[in-house]
């Protein structure tokens, strides 16, 4: 029995063991699913890390950023440089003055948690990205060597409290873009390049207190800043004039360098609603500080143009009775009669006219209405009733071969215009993906009211002009739309992208590289399209905007050169002087040989696969045309300059060929370049004697095999 006991006892033990190793197994194999992720990722969010390697990559790897790696790491468990964290999510970047260079990626829209991004004092260059960390509080990007104009996403960074872009480059004029920054204190835009007059929706920035604009080249007045709860403005060395409003004369202003009118500013018009004055308190230049309640200056002002309206009324129907003559006569000498009293008709024109809007004639008079002549000259703005004959105005009429779209079908199509739609963006608007309900997809391009404005045609005019554009290898206007104040174009959408991102955004869009046959291809497009602006088109047209991300692809990669017929739209040329003629950037004077020379920088990027200008490269190297012309006419050289995607896989005889005729199109004299005709002639030799193809490019679009 003893013995039986002891059995059992031993079995039992031996069970529980098995069974305690069996649950620890269990525990364990639980463990390591649960922490394997952490263990994978670190104690960082893997998109936030994804990021980060992104950003050190496309920064050109630099060994300043210690423990930085664009493989595996750990952003926040590793303690990278610049980087702090809360929990998983990276919510500060710091990254000033470590002498960075190349560009800040693609993918830091996904660091949704950052709140502080400063890469101050770096040699970055080129545009600011649009797609930035969409929740900063803090962003500085002071002194990078950034051009182009700001992007559209910092209008949607509505937490934005700082903002600081000084001592870049950035030019053009600024967009309409702070209606939603109300949480904006700080914003420094100084010493750059910005044009324009600033923009209405400033007078949103509701929380801002310090507004650094000089050495800038705006203009117009600083109205729109009256009644920001400012303490420090400095507007020195720009273009403003009008006067300084009473308002800002309390504050840290500095204002020197600009044009300011002399002298008290006139009272405002009768009816105009008070402004605050010095911070709050209604402005009074009454002695007694505005505690009388008796009738104001503007109101006896008011009383006064009442009476002289009136007045001049009265005398001008004495006037028309008196010397009234037969219709036949007045039929034949509209306005004889005030044409032979030029002492009255000086006061009926200076009188009544200054207040047209303000006074209206009852219709209960029965006024026998002027004939048309004479209603016209009237009504003329220049209100000249002299003897000079009358021009008649343009008149404007809409284009009949294109559609006119209704702003709410464009907002539904872009869905309100998301920045997720935002596909591009440029010195004259932005563009944006739309698609309709019946699977119509279009590019919609919104241009900026200050470029309408600058142009001398109207917006219809423009239509007008580019829906008359038909080529193979110019983008297709589709449709317009003129409503409620906006002013948008509507083209065929090309979903390939430009040129640009296929050579210098190819690991970006997971493109293949362009072959040398598919360049010649794109090339000769170009040319032909060229060719027509400049020698089919009367008068000619001039583009001013030659360049990679104006040229898009067709899912051929037939080439399709944008923006053709808007170069009234950008009247100085396209701020980005990368690809501009020695001539514009000199003086701003731009002619059809000016888009020669920027055909030119165009080739040489399908050349050379760099973009033409890189500030990530050595000083002698940046600036694409003095790197690359002395070399064109050496052999050994050049296939030393050729884009090392094309991995050797190009005729010599065609590169030699291809690089001739670079060298003639970025000739420095504009008198030296050649016309498009000759371009295109060229390089249709070039394809024919290498035996590329038996047809060009257009409607006979040469086949990849073929060539």
């Amino acid at each position: 029995m003893k013995n039986y006991y002891l059995d059992k006892t031993a079995e039992t033990c031996l069970l529980g063991s098995e069974m305690m190793m069996i649950m620890m197994r269990l525990l364990l194999l639980f463990g390591f699913l649960v922490l394997a992720p952490a263990l994978i990722n670190g104690d960082t969010d893997p998109s936030d890390a994804s990021a980060l390697r992104v950003m050190y990559q496309s920064l050109n790897s630099p060994g300043q950023l210690t423990k930085w790696t664009s493989n595996g790491g750990d952003p926040c468990g590793d303690n990278w440089k610049g980087v702090k964290c809360s929990g998983s999510r990276v919510t500060q970047i710091n990254l000033s003055g470590l002498g960075l260079s190349g560009n800040i990626g693609y993918q830091l829209t996904s660091l949704t948690s950052l709140t502080t991004f400063d890469i101050s004092n770096n040699n970055l260059g080129n545009q600011i990205p649009y797609n930035l960390p969409p929740n900063l509080q803090t962003l500085n990007l002071a002194g990078c060597g950034f051009s182009g104009n700001l992007p559209y996403s910092i209008s949607l960074m509505t937490s934005l409290k700082y903002l600081n872009v000084a001592h870049n480059q950035i030019n053009g004029e600024l967009q309409d873009m702070f209606a939603k920054l109300s949480s904006l204190s700080t914003l420094d835009l100084s010493f750059n390049s910005i044009t324009g007059n600033l923009p209405e929706s400033f007078s949103s920035l509701s929380s801002a207190t310090d507004m650094y604009l000089q050495n800038n080249q705006f203009t117009g007045t600083i109205d729109v800043l009256a009644d920001l709860p400012l303490k420090n403005l400095n507007v020195a060395n720009n273009k403003f004039s009008g006067w300084v409003p009473s308002q800002l004369k309390s504050i840290n202003l500095q204002k020197d360098g600009n044009s300011w009118n002399l002298g008290t500013a006139p009272p405002p018009p009768p009816g105009t609603p008070a402004t605050r004055g010095n911070r709050g308190s209604p402005t009074n230049n009454s002695s007694d500080g505005g505690k009388k309640s008796g009738v104001n200056g503007g109101a006896i002002a008011g009383i006064v143009i009442s009476v002289l309206v009136v007045g001049a009324v009265i005398a001008f129907f004495l006037l028309k009775k008196k010397y009234r003559k037969s219709p036949t006569d007045i039929e034949d000498q509209p306005f004889a009669s005030l044409a032979s009293h030029p002492q009255e008709l000086k006061s009926v024109q200076a009188s009544s006219m200054a207040n047209t809007k303000a006074f209206e004639l009852p219709s209960a008079m029965n006024l026998k209405p002027p004939p048309v002549e004479r209603l016209k000259s009237f009504d003329d703005s220049e209100n000249d009733f002299s003897a000079k004959p009358v021009v008649p105005k343009k008149i404007s009429v809409a284009p009949t071969n294109v559609v006119s779209y209704s702003i709410a079908d464009l907002q539904i199509a872009t869905d309100s215009f998301s920045a997720d739609n935002l596909i591009g963006e440029g010195s004259t608007g932005r563009v944006f993906r739309a698609q309709f309900e019946d699977g119509k997809v279009v590019a919609v391009k919104k241009i900026k009211s200050s470029a309408v404005s600058a142009g001398g045609e109207s917006f219809i005019d423009i239509v007008s002009d580019v829906s008359r554009l038909r080529h193979p290898n110019v983008t297709e206007l589709v449709g317009y739309c003129c409503e409620h104040g906006q002013r948008l174009l509507v083209y065929e959408f090309l979903k390939n992208g430009s040129l640009y991102d296929f050579l210098h955004l190819s690991d970006e869009y997971n493109s293949t590289p362009l072959t040398w046959n598919n360049r010649v291809k794109i090339a000769l497009g170009v040319a032909r399209a060229l060719e027509y602006l400049h020698e089919v088109c009367s008068p000619s047209v001039i583009h001013k905007s030659i360049k990679s991300a104006n040229i898009l692809l067709d899912s051929e990669l037939n080439p399709r050169l944008s923006d053709c017929g808007l170069a009234s739209l950008v009247p100085y040329a396209d701020q980005e002087l990368d690809n501009s003629a020695p001539e514009v950037s000199m003086s701003g004077h731009y002619t059809i040989k000016s888009d020669v020379y920027g055909f030119g920088v165009t080739m040489l990027e399908l050349l050379t696969g760099r973009k033409p200008f890189d500030s990530s490269r050595v000083r002698s190297e940046q600036s694409l045309v003095r790197w690359a012309t002395p070399q064109l006419h050496d052999i050994d050289a050049l296939a030393k300059m050729v884009d090392p995607a094309l991995k050797g896989l190009y005729p010599v005889k065609s590169l030699s060929r291809f690089a001739d005729v670079i060298a003639l199109c970025v000739q420095p004299e504009p008198e030296f370049r050649p016309p498009m005709s000759e371009v295109v002639e060229a390089l249709v030799r070039l394809v024919q004697r290498t035996d590329m193809s038996k047809r060009t490019v257009g409607n006979d679009a040469p086949r990849p095999s073929e060539l």
